[in-house]
């Protein structure tokens, strides 16, 4: 989820009968020109619109002036299109059947290295341009070897412009090319060239190594997430499976690795996507098929579908053209559903399993089903540079007779399968049906109502849809302050009772009859599942508000799972939010502040409480107050979190053992556990050093080595157990800070705070710390809010409704693989999995309220 704040300004609407056309207030008269003579009686002079007005980008300027118009965006999704669109290089190397591994590297420094054993990208003169031709595969739009059809059949860059966006949006450039026993290499700085292509050394290998920084001035954040690339990387390595490519993934940043390939390719790629599903029959369904074009005999088309089902209500198809995820769909994924409906149906009628006036439909057929669907083709058509849907009009008649056939096989040869596909679309049926019958019976009762909307919801007055807003509030309690405080022309309330049901367990006749279901599809008005119509819809904003507890978060993840499942247009759309009540109300002296988070408490604290405190550094014989007390205050905060970002919560790594190591420069960044004592270590080749001494006290084998909740190794078993500390250079700065401020640190401390409501003593930074949070909040009146019911109206308005104020995290939809697995962990009946999640991220949990 994202953070975002809005800023909507009360405007009051013009009551019925009354005219907006005419100002309130006259403005003030401009300054007027005095017209000569000859220009009294001529038009108004307007600015001079000439050839001089028209602006010509050169090269790769217009990249820069408009850069969403060719990577999306310019935030986190956009900073990480630059990696896809320079791995995609690589990996259409492999497809042209030249390439077999690709390495993406985040450097220490936060750059991007992306290296594969390709060809390289050509490094003679370009006859044309007068220039290396990998210069202009980087500076040239629409330069590269993609149109022509004798260099890459297929391939996932069409548009030529990939890697020289890279280029143009990047502070700085790399390119080295291993080619003809040459290491040749280049330089360019935001587009630009700074070195000559030269020869840098001599190699026994080929292919293209390409190193770039995106530019700060151009994305808000260049920070890259592992998570976000390891899903593209594992996605990309289950495509080209079968065709033996490696992918590798390398975090210089805390020396995390994972090494991607799977030979069993999409049969691979649907068992991990049904991993957490009970199937319902036990092998994956998979066919790869070459299919000429009918009015195009020497075009191929190249078709690969793995499907299964599972007892899972929703349906789950991926669908990848040349590799690229088309997330939009398109024809390609109508021609499967076409394919797969029709070959069912008629399998389900030949085998009298259907009677003609109960067949299932194509949604009931699809109910359950899990599948990747994999096309190569010459000329594929895209929406976009993004690549989002394929509009190739052939494509789906050639994959709707491919799955008919291939489908039609599968079922002859596997009756048993066969019957259980059919009987899980009878049940969906049934179940549709009387999710029909409910969702008459919901029309039929809210009719009755009046205007067709809930009695509990206490509407707002603007129909404007941009400006409305909807709070799905919990409780009744909560629901009346919220009603009393809100903005009644544009906000409404709908108060929630209880937990709503549980929808991932839960049919769909059974969700419709629950109570407060009903009255959210009601008050929304745009329908759900297939009925779905975001037209339709009468708030702008939907927005969960609910407690800052346990049980808070649990009523806000069920609303979360039945929105996923049943509204996920909403999500889609950015409509959905979520509101952040205050978990505290501090006040000192006539001052009040609401706070949010436990980091924002520490800061405030600080900058509230520590004028009246007193901090005496015993050895130095150092007294601070006042502004320099506050410097110190500020930067013992930052330490404080800062040492809690670095050290893992599962790791037993004492922080105050840690921060005594400080020796005046750095502190170590990696710590290992054996049967010894801690090891702390410096750099990322000690702590390679100490496991390489590690696997010669095993007597040889595998070493293993636990590195977190996520280790592959069980804990117990591990010979080792490591860690990388991410944030050790902002400790080290926060330090260095401290004793630049006049405090003594080096071998220990002795401190001693005063002012708070005892004099507190500290030998070291975490006790510090500690202490002078602790007294300056003894200055401070604190509450602690536990429930939405505790506030008064004004408390709710200003604290979490109030736009000015408020504080509200748009929920947004960044992998809906991985959404779909984690609601599926937790929401759903597999107790063994959720107990197995539960386990591998207890230590990961902090701020239990229990």
């Amino acid at each position: 989820m994202t953070e975002s704040t809005d800023n909507q300004t009360n405007e009051i609407e013009p009551a019925a009968g009354e005219t907006s056309e005419a100002p309130a207030e006259t403005p003030a008269p401009k300054p007027v020109k005095q017209s000569t003579a000859s220009e009294l009686g001529t038009a108004p002079k307007q600015a001079e619109y000439g050839a001089s007005a028209i602006t010509v980008l050169e090269g790769l300027e217009a990249v820069r002036v408009r850069p969403a118009m060719y990577i999306g965006d310019t935030d986190v999704r956009g900073c990480h299109h630059l990696i896809w669109e320079v791995v995609d290089n690589s990996i259409d190397e492999a497809l042209a059947g030249f390439a077999t591994s690709c390495f993406v590297t985040i450097e220490e420094d936060g750059s991007m290295t992306v290296v594969d054993d390709g060809r390289g990208i050509p490094v003679d003169m370009h006859v044309k341009e007068g220039k290396p031709a990998v210069e202009v595969v980087l500076t040239k739009l629409h330069a590269g070897g993609k149109f022509d059809s004798g260099a890459y059949k297929v391939s996932g860059g069409l548009h030529g412009v990939g890697v020289s966006c890279v280029n143009a949006l990047s502070e700085w450039l790399e390119v080295s090319v291993h080619q003809k026993g040459k290491i040749h290499r280049m330089r360019f700085e935001r587009g630009v060239k700074v070195k000559e292509l030269a020869v840098v050394g001599e190699t026994d290998k080929t292919g293209t190594e390409i190193r770039f920084m995106p530019d700060s001035q151009i994305f808000s954040t260049t920070e890259f997430e592992w998570d976000r690339i390891a899903r593209r990387l594992r996605d990309t390595a289950y495509l080209m499976g079968t065709q033996g490519v490696r992918l590798h993934l390398e975090d210089r940043r805390t020396g995390k690795k994972e090494d991607y390939h799977f030979p069993n390719g999409l049969v691979a790629f649907v068992e991990s996507l049904n991993k957490t599903r009970t199937v319902i029959h036990p092998d994956v369904v998979h066919f790869r098929k070459e299919v000429p074009l009918p009015n195009d005999p020497d075009t191929l088309y190249t078709i690969e579908i793995a499907l299964q089902y599972s007892d899972a209500y929703q349906e789950t198809v991926l669908t990848y053209v040349n590799n690229i995820n088309t997330h939009g769909g398109g024809t390609h994924l109508a021609g499967l559903r076409a394919g797969l409906t029709s070959t069912l149906n008629t399998y389900g009628k030949n085998s009298k399993m259907f009677k003609d006036d109960k067949v299932p439909s194509g949604d009931d057929f699809r109910e359950g089903l899990t599948a990747v669907i994999s096309l190569y083709i010459p000329d594929p058509q895209f929406e976009g540079q993004t690549k989002d849907k394929l509009g190739n009009r052939e494509a789906q008649g050639v994959v709707q007779s491919v799955v008919g056939d291939a489908l039609g096989t599968y079922l002859e040869e596997n009756p048993t399968s066969a019957k259980a596909i059919l009987n899980k679309a009878q049940r969906a049926m049934q179940a549709r049906e009387a999710a029909k019958r409910a969702r008459d019976l919901v029309r039929r009762k809210t009719a009755l109502a009046s205007g067709n909307m809930p009695g509990k919801l206490a509407d707002c007055q603007s129909t404007n849809l941009e400006e409305s807003e909807l709070y799905l509030v919990e409780g009744d309690s909560a629901g009346g302050s919220a009603k009393e405080g809100r903005n009644r022309r544009f906000q409404a309330i709908l108060p929630l009772k209880g937990k709503i049901l549980n929808v991932e367990k839960a049919t769909a006749d059974k969700m419709l009859g629950h109570s407060e279901i009903q009255v959210i599809i009601s008050a929304l008005g745009c329908g759900i599942a297939e009925e779905f119509n975001l037209e339709n819809l009468r708030y702008g904003k939907t927005i969960i508000m609910t407690d800052a507890d346990v049980d808070g978060s649990h009523i806000r993840t069920l609303l979360l799972t039945f929105f996923f499942r049943h509204m996920r247009p909403l999500i889609e759309s950015g409509r959905l939010y979520i509101a952040q009540p205050p978990l505290y109300k501090l006040k000192l002296k006539s001052k009040e502040q609401y706070i949010a988070t436990e980091a924002e408490l520490r800061k405030v604290l600080v900058e509230m409480g520590v004028g009246s405190i007193t901090l005496t550094d015993r050895i130095a014989n150092k007294e601070f107050t006042g502004v320099a007390l506050k410097e110190i205050a500020d930067a013992l905060r930052i330490l404080e979190g800062a040492v809690e970002s670095a050290i893992p919560g599962w790791t037993q790594v004492d922080p105050v053992e840690w921060l005594n190591m400080w020796d005046g420069t750095e502190l170590p960044s990696a710590w290992a556990r054996a049967d010894g004592p801690d090891q702390f270590m410096n750099s990322t080749e000690e702590l390679e050093n100490f496991l390489e001494l590690q696997r010669g006290a095993i007597g040889g084998g595998e070493l293993l080595v636990y590195t977190g909740p996520e280790s592959s190794v069980d804990r117990q078993q591990a010979h080792v157990q490591s860690a990388r500390f991410p944030g050790t250079k902002s400790v080290a700065a926060a330090v260095a800070k401290l004793e630049e401020l006049g405090l003594k640190l080096r071998g220990g401390g002795d401190f001693e705070v005063k002012g708070g409501k005892n004099t507190v003593l500290a030998t070291n930074l975490v006790e510090l710390a500690k202490a002078v949070r602790e007294s300056a909040q003894g200055q401070i009146d604190i509450q602690r809010y536990k429930g939405l019911g505790e506030m008064n109206p004004d408390q709710l308005w200003e604290s979490t409704m109030d736009p000015e104020r408020r504080r509200l995290y748009q929920v947004t939809l960044e992998d809906d693989i991985k959404a779909d697995e984690i609601f599926t962990v937790l929401m759903s009946t597999g107790v063994e999995q959720r107990r197995e999640y539960i386990e591998r991220h207890a230590l990961e949990a902090t701020n239990l309220d229990i």
